[in-house]
This record gives structure tokens, C-alpha cells and sequence, in this order.
């Protein structure tokens, strides 16, 4: 499978985005087409990491860029973790972290 890019986050794990999870992620939020160092950034110095509320292997991982110029200034990213490994499921702009 290729990758987007790779990269260690704040945890010492490994995170991957794929060309299919870009695609997704290019489709349904565009806007995010130009903020891939920021996507980097977040993950390897969020501000926030949650646990999602439905399943016990998705994180969300959250950094805040006064820099916007939108009410959305959370960059969020979704991660997956399958067998230590993590895996981008989602990406988009957020109000605040949840």
C-alpha cells in the first residue's frame, strides 16, 4: 500500500497516511489539500490527544493554528491504531477539542 507520508508521533508510534485515506480526506474536506506539513506537525506535537468515544483504538489528535481564517482552528486527525501501528482514518478543521 503506498503512502502519502509516514511519520513518528508524540508516543514513539508510527503513523501512516495512504493515497486511498488522502483521496477520502481530499474529497470530503479540500480544504486540507495544502495543510500536509501541518498534518505532519500534529501528529508529532499535538496540543490534544483523545480517546474516541465508540471505539478504544482511535485517537484523535488535535493542534490549534491561530493562523486560520476560519472559527475552525483545530487541525484534527483521526488515527487508528492496528497492531501498534497507526493509520490516518479521517482529517478536517474543528471549533474545538472534543
Amino acid at each position: 500500500m503506498a503512502h502519502v507520508f509516514e511519520v513518528i508521533d508524540k508516543t514513539g508510534r508510527k503513523i501512516r497516511l495512504t493515497k486511498k485515506q488522502w483521496r477520502h480526506i481530499n474529497s470530503r474536506h479540500p480544504a486540507l489539500t495544502k495543510y500536509t506539513r501541518e498534518m505532519k506537525e500534529a501528529l508529532r506535537n499535538p496540543d490534544a490527544i483523545t480517546n474516541s468515544k465508540t471505539d478504544k483504538n482511535v485517537y484523535l489528535y488535535y493542534k490549534f493554528y491561530k493562523y486560520l481564517k476560519s472559527p475552525h482552528k483545530y487541525l484534527l486527525l483521526i488515527v487508528k491504531y492496528l497492531n501498534s501501528e497507526g493509520f490516518i482514518i479521517s482529517a478536517f478543521f474543528e471549533k474545538n477539542i472534543k
